[in-house]
């Protein structure tokens, strides 16, 4: 079994549930979590490659939270990732965002700094550490690591 346990810090919205079980994904279960991460922006709803949500449990285990993900940033629509990227030099043009590949995030009860090793020591995607604000980019794209403002 495994879940998935998020707070959507824009909507106010919370989700915890389990969306792998005898051996395979739930597909209701993966649809909400394509709703919960959505563009808060645009309202646009893009599907969830499951694999985050595998690493997301991988952390969580890891890091050993007692808490659900504070979620800064799940998929980003075109217009909504345009728009950020103007705005700021950390926004890649091709984000994994737009591909449902990306999530930002941060964990109430584990430092900023551990979720980062934690994340790091997987091996598995891309891992960005934004010390100053406060948050840690997990994606399931190639590996590599980078730190951002």
């Amino acid at each position: 079994m495994r879940s998935v346990s998020l707070d959507n810090l824009h909507t106010g919205e919370s989700l915890e549930a389990v969306y792998w079980d005898a051996g395979q994904y739930i597909p209701d279960v993966l649809d909400a979590v394509n709703v919960h991460l959505r563009d808060y922006r645009t309202g646009d709803v893009h599907a969830i490659d499951p694999r985050l949500l595998d690493l997301l449990d991988a952390v969580a285990a890891r890091t050993e939270t007692r808490r659900k993900f504070q979620v800064i940033s799940g998929y980003r629509s075109p217009k909504t990732n345009a728009m950020l990227h103007e705005q700021s030099g950390q926004v890649a043009k091709k984000s994994m965002h737009l591909q449902g590949m990306a999530i930002d995030v941060r964990l109430p009860d584990v430092e900023l700094r551990h979720l980062h090793a934690a994340a790091l020591s997987l091996g598995r995607g891309g891992v960005g550490y934004y010390p100053e604000s406060n948050f840690v980019h997990i994606d399931v794209g190639p590996v590599r690591s980078w730190r951002g403002a």
